[in-house]
């Protein structure tokens, strides 16, 4: 999370400067030096709470249609589906029964605490629901320390999974965060030895296992005492978790707000989340671990295998709102622009074990992209934030050669965001990518799509005209007679709460398929405006 003292002091200095109403993007329009690895289809994913799995997706008698059709649509987009690690803090707690005719049961006590999880073999078939291709990461057992109940669970999911299916094992979740807390030599001396025993025990013969599935910042700066010995991915590859070639990813939990007690509550809010300067900073703390992670393992082994926007279940009037599906936008093209190769967003249920001082208590959470069953905390419905999934599953389409920069505000020479200080003149409101296709060598030299973000706060409930910007992109345009397409994404304002009133290309999914016409614009000027509260999507 970020500090409160930094957040404060950014508060102040944004607040002193004016919203442009254009922006020129400067080029050249060939392809940065600072671009990112090539996109990988499966960008946008999902980490879904093990003990709320059967809840989002049903069983075999009765599955959730509304969940089912929502993953259908992204992958309509991709030709792939979305990958589903099945994790989050229940996993430590979760158990297989081979006995049980219950697919999923949760042992919660009469204070609504829920205190374990067991599976048996019909939670296969709830897995097997998904559309079809859906790459699993499941998480095994750490907590309890007990190898031979991680091994059970392991040789389940094996056996129960469509072979090839299984992407990952991935062993805890949060170790960092236990009761006992590990350090990288304790963890990797576990880590590797049952990575490596469970790969023996399944005739396992290549790299199966995620690494770390950490959450806590990184601390800066990098030098500060204690900084060097914490656990994340690239302490414990350097304890030798990797020594045995077991590793295949690596995975660390982003959540960039909280509310797991009142202080950090207090800044949770809208126009905190929805800066482009807050969000990159707060990024850019990984960018080392990235680098360091992909030198060691491959170009697409570092992931973000839990994030949102706020941790203990997000909070109402902010995780469920327009504003969040253009923070998640951000976060998404921001984190893959420094080289994350996916991003699973977090979807469950407030947990009364996680924190004694958090927020919210019961239902589903607020940060879900969806409800998939009636709760405490609102009926079955789909929040503003899954059509951002639908924006990046557009950009992506079926290419597998895309690469992204970010062109506004850009980078320093050290690779982190530009900020308002060193010529942000946007106070981090406005923000430009740009994709280009390297199928070809040809391709190197113009984008084929930008992704023109302006994230001013804009309220459904504000007076007066809608400021916009006029962004400027001529000087990224091979032709400019050939007609560019715009698509957007839209809603009255960012604490729009519903997504009926929420479009993606003049098109809304409260009902898990699309109703409204589709909206493409054609025009030939380079001059495109995008209202306060938007965002664009630009086919060259």
């Amino acid at each position: 999370m970020i500090p409160l003292a930094l957040l404060y002091a950014l508060s102040v200095k944004l607040a002193l400067v004016l919203a442009l109403s254009s922006l020129k993007l400067q080029g050249p329009p060939t392809l940065p030096s600072d671009a990112s690895h090539l996109l990988n289809p499966a960008l946008a994913s999902f980490s879904i709470e093990t003990a709320f799995f059967e809840e989002f997706f049903g069983n075999a008698s009765a599955p959730n249609r509304l969940s089912l059709s929502l993953l259908e649509n992204l992958k309509a987009r991709t030709g792939v589906p979305a990958e589903i690690r099945i994790g989050g803090i229940t996993a430590d707690s979760t158990y297989w029964n081979a006995s049980q005719s219950a697919a999923l049961s949760n042992f919660i006590d009469s204070a609504g605490a829920l205190h374990n999880t067991t599976i048996g073999p019909q939670f296969w078939k709830s897995v097997g629901l998904l559309p079809h291709g859906t790459k699993i990461t499941m998480t095994l057992d750490l907590h309890d320390l007990n190898y031979e109940d991680a091994l059970l669970m392991a040789k389940a999911t094996f056996e129960g999974l469509v072979p090839g299916q299984l992407f990952a094992f991935e062993i805890g979740n949060e170790p960092d965060q236990y009761q006992v807390p590990f350090t990288p030599q304790s963890y990797t001396a576990v880590w590797a030895t049952w990575a490596k025993n469970i790969s023996t025990a399944l005739g396992i013969k290549s790299p199966e296992f995620q690494l770390g599935a950490t959450v806590i910042d990184p601390i800066w700066p990098y030098d500060t005492p204690g900084a060097s010995s914490a656990l994340d991915c690239v302490s414990a590859l350097a304890a030798g978790a990797d020594n045995g070639h077991v590793a295949k990813t690596c995975s660390e939990h982003t959540y960039q707000y909280s509310v797991c007690d009142p202080a950090r509550t207090a800044v949770a809010t809208l126009p905190n989340l929805v800066n482009h300067t807050r969000l990159a900073e707060y990024l850019d703390l990984w960018q080392p671990r990235i680098g360091a992670v992909r030198q060691q393992l491959g170009d697409d082994a570092f992931v973000i295998g839990e994030y949102n926007s706020v941790s203990c279940s997000g909070k109402d009037g902010v995780s469920n709102t327009f504003g969040q599906a253009l923070w998640l936008l951000d976060t998404i093209l921001y984190a893959t622009s420094i080289n994350v190769s996916r991003l699973y967003m977090h979807q469950g249920g407030p947990l009364a074990l996680q924190s004694s001082t958090q927020l919210n208590h019961g239902g589903l959470s607020f940060y879900d992209m969806w409800h998939p069953v009636q709760n405490q905390n609102g009926p079955i419905q789909v929040f503003p934030s899954y059509s951002t999934y639908l924006f990046v599953g557009e950009v992506l389409g079926h290419s597998t050669s895309l690469k992204i920069a970010n062109l506004y505000p850009g980078r320093q020479a050290n690779g982190s965001s530009i900020t308002t200080a060193l010529g942000d003149q946007s106070a981090g409101q406005l923000v430009a990518y740009g994709f280009w296709d390297t199928s070809q060598p040809s391709s190197h030299s113009f984008p084929t799509k930008f992704a023109l973000l302006n994230l001013q706060i804009f309220n459904q409930t504000q007076s007066g005209p809608r400021p916009k910007v006029e962004f400027d992109i001529s000087a990224f345009r091979r032709d400019q007679h050939r007609p560019i397409k715009i698509r957007r994404l839209q809603a009255p304002g960012a604490d729009v709460k519903l997504s009926n009133l929420t479009t993606w290309a003049g098109q809304s999914y409260f009902s898990g398929v699309a109703t409204g016409d589709l909206k493409e614009e054609k025009q030939q000027s380079s001059i495109i405006a995008v209202q306060a509260s938007e965002a664009a999507l630009v086919f060259l």
